[in-house]
């Protein structure tokens, strides 16, 4: 089979997985259906959205399949009835292989059994199963992660290895700048391997059984910063909650997101504000302290430290 003639069903629904469906296409495979989530309500209006993977297929011109599960067996009959219509779709799709990206539904054996599935996972596995990959790497101090192309069987991320891709960590990378480089390492990823699968040059690797961790979904109680602890250990958070959910300390009355924050010396009560001036507001930790540099108030725009405080007084206050 030549790559040309590959036909590609696309499974994804943010913007990581939408990079690697314009590559897909940009690349000249076939798409001839894609799965992504049904659209949610999102913005000030809360009015429904579609998903970025929805987005590029509409453009394009391909049908779109937006189930609310792919389990035939689910026990509430609407996602029981959308589960077997997408089923039945997929046997009459005439399709190769199906790419898998941040889908965020399950895919059940019915779904595997019917054509080799292929996901674009966002970690060197098995570090980072799961998930929040991303998140989970800046978090923990990861000096590198990448992306991760397997094969997809019902355990979680568990598939055995098709290719891997590293790249560093930068010390001042968020989880948003972080998702966009491995994004576009995905799609390009994604591209190799199929050119690969169509020529039969690929060769599945086992995942090792050593150095599993789980990447968790993020929970947005996990964003308030409990200042006993160390400064590097929060400024790690604020760069991996940035830009979802956001890092935040309370201020007297005042909920204040931080975006932009570095560990430095000093030492205090913690949650004590030890400096407040143009160049950053210096905030006791449990271990050293941590410099504000980009903050905003709730309805208010994102600030750095010098405009910020025109605006607000930490005079008497300390973050709790």
């Amino acid at each position: 089979m030549s790559d040309a003639n590959m036909r590609v069903v696309f499974a994804g629904t943010p913007e990581f997985a939408a990079v690697a469906l314009r590559a897909l296409l940009d690349a000249g495979f076939t798409v001839p259906l894609v799965l992504t989530q049904p659209d949610r309500p999102a913005g000030r209006g809360m009015q429904l959205q579609a998903s970025a993977v929805k987005q590029v297929a509409v453009a394009h011109g391909i049908d779109v399949l937006q189930p609310l599960s792919l389990r035939m067996d689910a026990k509430d009959p609407q996602r029981a009835s959308e589960a077997q219509a997408a089923h039945e779709r997929l046997l009459a799709t005439d399709y190769d292989v199906m790419v898998v990206a941040a889908y965020g539904l399950i895919l059940p054996r019915s779904t595997l059994d019917i054509k080799p599935c292929i996901n674009i996972h966002g970690s060197i596995l098995p570090r980072w199963r799961g998930a929040a990959p991303i998140h989970r790497a800046i978090e923990a101090g990861d000096a590198e992660t990448g992306v991760t192309i397997m094969e997809m069987e019902e355990g979680l991320d568990t598939g055995p290895m098709l290719l891997i891709e590293r790249i560093a960590i930068d010390d001042k990378d968020t989880t948003g700048s972080l998702h966009d480089k491995l994004a576009a390492l995905g799609g390009r990823m994604i591209v190799a391997t199929l050119k690969d699968m169509a020529q039969g040059r690929l060769e599945a690797v086992p995942q090792p059984e050593e150095g599993v961790t789980y990447a968790a979904k993020i929970g947005k109680e996990e964003a308030k910063l409990d200042w006993n602890l160390p400064a590097a250990e929060l400024a790690r958070k604020v760069r991996a909650f940035n830009p979802f959910p956001g890092a935040h300390g309370q201020a007297g009355s005042t909920t204040v997101k931080i975006w932009q924050a570095q560990p430095v010396d000093g030492s205090g009560r913690p949650g004590q504000v030890l400096q407040a001036d143009g160049q950053g507001i210096v905030v006791a930790c449990g271990a050293g302290a941590l410099r504000l540099t980009e903050l905003q108030k709730p309805g208010g725009k994102r600030l750095a430290a010098a405009e910020f405080l025109k605006g607000f007084s930490f005079d008497g206050l300390a973050f709790a």
